[in-house]
């Protein structure tokens, strides 16, 4: 017998649950196939099988909350395979369809035994291909059993003449089908991270600061060399790599926006770790692209990319979003024209990018019409000032309206 377990969580992690099975007791299955998934307060982790054989019994179900480290499930690795033959080679051969076999003389396993004797089921009856009854011949016998036997017809009531009727009762939301409710639990992923916005909001003094970015320069240079830079790299030049080289460039000069408090000290890390906010279907994640100051342009979109692909298929790891120094969050993608983003802690500071509109701005002495793009900065209030957030916002609108800056080091 062999116990199939929970995978490690990591410390910060007390429990997570059950989030569905994909294989059922009674079911065989092959070493490294995915039996399961539980969910964690950050990512979906899947639950493999150790080992070849049949699922015999499933211990923790599905919404059920488990440790790290767990027995979920058993699997009878002496279980042997239930191989059934080609029928249509078969038939070229010989013309005869073969079909399960019934006899007295054949071996039954434990679990088969168990469950044949709890259903009432004679496993000599019961139909099986090898040399043995396994649980999943008893369970395919039991529901052909099931489906053999007549069910009762539910009986229509004739209907009731009341002559002395009552008054009517309004419905319940619930009860009138013009007025459906559905009520859904949240998902691990959305508590969690609902009890870290507001923990964030309790425990910081959160400031936001707005400026507005002209980004009619970046949007000339990738429209110059989208094609050439797609080729060369094979990767496509958004407007996300410009942000988080222009944010980069900002923390080096303003290096307290790029700390963090730990108790009464403040932390100054000497590396650039960006989390980059990422929509997906269980909520939101802020997987962390790690030593910004050191890709390239195509590096930080590669990784951007996989990242929300890991998201819209759930395959994110743990180590994806642990850490991270500041956070990017683009709402522009949904439309946002402005918002107060919430501190991703123990970060101090994290950037909102919107939607870019065409407005009519003045330049040079004229009314113009630009691209733009309002962008906020939300910042704790306890160790970084007024000044710093604003120069340091201020820093970023300057290198994306001119992007040469970020070549020349200004």
């Amino acid at each position: 017998m062999v116990e199939v377990k929970a995978p490690i969580l990591a410390e910060s992690i007390v429990e997570a649950a059950i989030l569905k099975w994909h294989k059922q007791a009674g079911e065989w299955v092959q070493a490294e196939d995915t039996l399961a998934e539980i969910e964690t307060d950050k990512v979906i982790l899947d639950v493999v099988a150790p080992a070849s054989g049949q699922l015999l019994k499933i211990h923790k179900h599905a919404g059920e909350l488990i440790e790290s480290g767990e027995a979920l499930a058993d699997i009878d690795a002496d279980a042997m395979p239930v191989v059934i033959p080609h029928i249509g080679s078969l038939a070229e051969e010989s013309n005869v369809v073969p079909t399960p076999v019934k006899t007295s003389t054949a071996k039954t396993s434990p679990a088969a035994r168990h469950l044949a004797a709890e259903t009432g089921i004679d496993s000599h009856q019961v139909p099986h291909t090898g040399d043995r009854v396994t649980k999943a011949d008893v369970l395919k016998y039991q529901a052909q059993q099931n489906q053999g036997e007549d069910k009762p017809k539910p009986k229509i009531p004739e209907p009731v003449i009341d002559n002395n009727p009552s008054p009517i009762t309004p419905a319940t939301p619930e009860e009138n089908s013009a007025r459906p409710q559905q009520r859904v639990p949240m998902t691990r992923l959305r508590k969690s991270a609902a009890s870290r916005l507001l923990a964030a909001q309790q425990q910081h003094a959160i400031l936001t600061t707005f400026n507005e970015v002209n980004m009619q320069a970046v949007m000339d240079l990738r429209q110059q060399y989208k094609a050439d830079f797609e080729k060369t790299h094979d990767s496509k030049l958004g407007f996300m790599s410009f942000f988080v080289k222009a944010v980069t460039h900002a923390l080096k000069k303003y290096p307290l926006i790029n700390a963090s408090i730990d108790g009464d000290d403040i932390i100054y890390h000497g590396f650039y770790d960006i989390g980059i906010a990422v929509s997906s279907e269980r909520g939101l994640v802020v997987p962390i692209v790690r030593d910004v100051d050191r890709l390239s342009f195509a590096e930080i979109e590669n990784q951007i990319r996989a990242y929300a692909d890991k998201a819209r298929h759930n395959k994110l790891e743990l180590e994806d979003l642990q850490g991270g120094t500041f956070t990017i969050t683009n709402g522009g993608v949904f439309g946002s024209m402005l918002s107060t983003p919430i501190l991703n802690p123990p970060q101090s500071a994290i950037l909102g990018m919107h939607n870019i509109v065409e407005r009519p701005i003045a330049e040079n002495g004229q009314v113009v019409i630009r691209p733009i793009m309002y962008v906020a900065l939300s910042y704790d209030h306890q160790i970084i000032d007024g000044r710093e957030a604003v120069q340091f916002l201020r820093q970023i609108k300057q290198s994306l309206e001119d992007p040469r800056r970020l070549l020349l080091d200004l």
